[in-house]
């Protein structure tokens, strides 16, 4: 997901459950209002929103703020070629979670069917 490198200068994320757009700001360097945008330019990116329409991040919203963060500032990429890289990271965790699956459910099969041969 996302390169221990690339942040070093980024503070730890602390063991809290939620964060406010003020915290992850200073946890990720970037403006709050970056912040705001980014979740509308990147469908991962959902948080929790209280009384008074206040965000409230968890620890996952962090990590993706910050592999953002690295994709625009560090790698150069734009906002859609980040998208792009986001979505295409989940596809493959997606595809390769369902070929196991496959290969589970094949060799039980296999099984049964040995089980009917007999």
């Amino acid at each position: 997901m996302l390169e221990p490198g690339n942040n070093d200068q980024l503070p730890p994320i602390p063991g809290k459950r939620y964060f406010t757009i003020g915290e992850v700001s200073d946890l990720c360097a970037v403006k709050p209002h970056v912040l705001r945008y980014w979740e509308q330019e990147f469908p991962q990116l959902k948080p929790v929103k209280r009384r008074g329409n206040r965000r409230y991040y968890q620890r996952q919203d962090v990590l993706i703020i910050r592999q953002i963060r690295s994709l625009l500032y560090d790698d150069g990429f734009t906002i859609g070629g980040a998208r792009q890289r986001l979505t295409g990271d989940e596809a493959k965790t997606d595809t390769s979670q369902s070929q196991q699956i496959i290969r589970q459910m094949r060799t039980e099969l296999e099984e049964v069917l040995k089980v009917l041969r007999r």
